[in-house]
């Protein structure tokens, strides 16, 4: 009776125990992989980024490095621009705010990039008049380096400009001309 349902409860509080503890671990075990996944991804960002802007901007020693931290819950990641002086001086921000709209731009242009890559989209990036913040010693730059862009990630870019330099960066370029009050493009 009595002892035998005793018997029998301390055996099922024994399992559910047991059984407590390894989903702790299996928990463990898929906080440490999501850990490393995010730590990863984040590095991979980083190292684009510091990439795009060294290539962009040669004559300025620019990096990107990343702050990640959990709030809430849940995990949140800076991106910091960092320059460095010869002087030895640091000079770190979110570039928008410390940097101007050349280096956010190309900090945006990289992002929207891994966004299509990582989520399976189609590889097409449509840029309309987005580069107007570049100083004119940058622009030949920035151009190369989309053409380097498309090529290595086999992505399309779509660029809208006025400006010649990154018209001649470009693979394919086409002029809208007006003809008998109709639009046409030309190569």
């Amino acid at each position: 009776g009595a002892k035998s349902r005793l018997s029998a409860t301390m055996q099922e509080i024994k399992r559910l125990e047991n059984e407590a503890a390894l989903l702790d671990l299996v928990l463990g075990l898929f906080r440490q992989l999501i850990d490393q996944e995010v730590v990863q991804g984040v590095q991979a960002v980083e190292k684009l980024q510091t990439e795009g802007l060294q290539a962009v901007f040669e004559d300025q020693d620019l990096h990107v490095k990343s702050q990640v931290e959990i709030q809430r819950g849940k995990v949140s990641v800076d991106l910091l621009t960092v320059q460095k002086y010869p002087n030895g001086m640091e000079i770190e921000g979110i570039s928008g705010d410390s940097f101007g709209g050349a280096v956010a731009t190309v900090q945006s242009i990289l992002l929207r990039l891994i966004i299509l890559l990582r989520r399976g989209l189609r590889p097409l990036l449509l840029l309309d008049e987005s580069l107007p913040a570049f100083d004119s010693n940058y622009v030949v730059n920035m151009g190369r380096f989309l053409s380097t862009l498309c090529r290595r990630l086999k992505v399309d870019i779509l660029l809208v400009t006025h400006n010649p330099a990154l018209v001649e960066a470009a693979d394919k370029a086409y002029k809208i001309v007006r003809k008998d009050g109709a639009a046409r493009f030309e190569k």
